[in-house]
């Protein structure tokens, strides 16, 4: 059972950060093992257990990040991350082409969300037709999001809209192609402690109805087709 993060957590994610090398790192692993990566995986487990009950019909899983990184993308950085996160998820051979719920902690700020990292433009087209289909139920999605606090949508815009969205409360979802439904901020007491997850329990059910919407868009017709 998760328990919290320490200070040992933090300070080893200041230390990979300026000590970004092989030697510092091992001598230091098993500090990385027990501090940073066994509470990150407890946590994203009881996540992905919170989720899987409430929505037993995904098959979701729990993927925990590793802290090296790929060595054919360094470019120039280090061999290791500063930082670690968890995805609950449904499995998936190519699973940019999913959403997922994540949580993410580095030296100076934590952060968690729902969103896509990569879909297909096929997804986003889907999207679109199923908004022209019926615009109330993205409209009403829309609005609950913006009568709260915790969750902002981020996006990565086309550079040309695709299409007219139907109201301009909907141009948001026409001009991206790629979001996250997220929030962020500095280190805090709760990570210290099973408040964290309570508040993410409390967030990632906010946001599953947006999880079920975007979950379902791979079962749609493909709008190309006459």
């Amino acid at each position: 059972m998760f328990t919290g993060f320490t200070d040992e957590t933090v300070d080893f994610m200041w230390g990979i950060r300026f000590n970004n090398e092989k030697p510092w790192f091992e001598a230091h692993k098993e500090t990385y093992l027990n501090s940073f990566y066994q509470p990150m995986r407890e946590l994203g487990e009881e996540l992905r257990d919170f989720l899987a009950d409430k929505r037993p019909q995904y098959g979701l899983i729990c993927k925990t990040t590793r802290i090296y990184r790929d060595a054919r993308r360094l470019h120039g950085r280090g061999p290791y991350k500063d930082h670690l996160w968890f995805c609950v998820e449904q499995p998936s051979e190519q699973w940019t082409a999913r959403p997922t719920f994540w949580f993410e902690l580095g030296p100076e700020a934590w952060s968690c969300g729902m969103g896509y990292y990569m879909p297909r433009p096929l997804t986003m087209a889907k999207l679109r037709a199923r908004i022209d289909r019926d615009p109330k139920t993205m409209e009403t999605l829309t609005r609950k999001l913006a009568r709260q606090k915790e969750f902002q949508l981020e996006t990565e815009d086309y550079k040309r809209p695709r299409a007219a969205a139907p109201s301009p409360l909907l141009e948001p979802w026409y001009r991206m192609k790629s979001f996250s439904i997220c929030h962020e901020e500095k280190l805090t007491e709760e990570l210290f402690s099973r408040e964290i997850v309570e508040r993410l329990k409390k967030g990632f059910d906010f946001l599953l109805p947006y999880y079920d919407y975007f979950a379902t868009l791979e079962g749609d017709p493909d709008p190309r087709d006459p």
